[in-house]
C-alpha cells in the first residue's frame, strides 16, 4: 500500500538517472490521492520527459473521475490481467520519482502512527507506476477529437521487505536505477519479463521514522508533515533530546 508520499530533494544528479532534464520541484510534503505529481514518461517524440499526472488512474473506459480515488495503487501480482491496468502495464509505464511516503501502524488505544519511510541516504528514488488518459463521454468535438482529457497515474504494489512488514503487509515497487531503462522501453511488452522487478526492496536501504499527525490531513502540504518525532513524543510525552527512533 501507499497512500501519501512527499518529493522534496530533486537534484540534477537524480534527474540524468531519471533521464529527464533537471527542474527544480516544488517541495511537495503530503502528496495525496487525487492531487497532481510530477512522473518521468516516454513522450510521443521517443524520448523522455516529465508529467504532472493525477494520482489515482482513471481508466479509459470509466465513466467519471470518481474510479481514481480507488485506483491510487495496482498489485503487481494481478495488473496484467485486471482490465483497469492491463494496458497501461504493457504500453503506458512510468517512473513516480519521491524521497520518502509514509505508512501507519496501530498503537494503543486504536491510534495510528504515521512513519515516514526513507532512504537511509535520503536520495530520491522511484516508484514504479503506470498512467492511462482519460476524457468523458461527451468530449468528442465535431471534428472527432479530444476536446479535453485528464491523464492520471498508479503506484504498483508488492510483498513487503522484513522492515515495512512490521507496519504493513504491502510495499511499493521501488525501481533500482539499473531497472529504469527496461521499465520505461515501449517495446518491453511481456508480462513475465516486467514481473521479474516486481520484488521488495532490500531493508539495508531503508529506515523508517515517527512522524506526527500532521501527515493524516490531505489538505496540509507543509515540511511539518515529514518531520521526525523525538522518543518521547512518539509515546506521547515531553521531548526527549532529539533522539529518534527508527524501526
Amino acid at each position: 500500500m501507499c497512500g501519501r508520499f512527499k518529493l522534496v530533494t530533486l537534484d540534477e544528479e537524480a534527474a540524468a538517472e531519471f533521464g529527464v532534464p533537471f527542474v527544480p520541484p516544488n517541495p511537495r510534503y503530503n502528496i495525496a490521492p487525487t492531487q497532481s505529481s510530477p512522473v518521468v514518461r516516454v513522450a510521443a517524440t521517443g524520448g523522455r520527459e516529465w508529467a504532472d499526472l493525477r494520482w489515482g488512474l482513471v481508466p479509459s473506459w470509466a465513466k467519471d473521475l470518481s474510479i481514481g480515488s480507488r485506483m491510487i495503487n495496482a498489485r503487481s501480482e494481478t495488473a496484467a490481467q485486471r482490465p483497469a491496468f492491463r494496458d497501461a502495464l504493457r504500453r503506458r509505464r512510468c517512473l513516480v520519482p519521491a524521497d520518502g511516503f509514509y505508512e501507519w501502524s496501530a498503537v494503543e488505544g486504536g491510534r495510528r502512527q504515521p512513519y515516514l519511510i526513507r532512504r537511509v541516504d535520503r536520495r530520491p528514488f522511484a516508484f514504479a507506476g503506470l498512467w492511462e488518459r482519460w476524457s468523458p463521454p461527451d468530449a468528442v468535438s465535431a471534428r472527432g477529437e479530444l476536446a479535453e482529457f485528464v491523464e492520471s497515474f498508479t503506484i504498483l504494489t508488492t510483498i513487503p521487505n522484513a522492515m515495512i512488514a512490521r507496519l504493513h503487509d504491502r510495499m511499493p515497487v521501488i525501481l533500482p536505477r539499473s531497472a529504469f531503462d527496461a521499465w520505461l522501453d515501449p517495446d518491453l511488452r511481456d508480462a513475465e519479463a516486467l514481473r521479474r522487478l516486481f520484488v521488495p526492496s532490500p531493508d539495508a536501504l531503508w529506515e523508517a521514522l515517527p512522524v506526527g499527525p500532521f501527515v493524516n490531513r490531505a489538505t496540509l502540504d507543509a515540511p511539518v508533515c515529514a518531520e521526525p518525532l523525538v522518543e518521547e513524543d512518539a509515546r506521547g510525552g515531553g521531548p526527549a533530546g532529539g533522539q529518534q527512533i527508527l524501526l
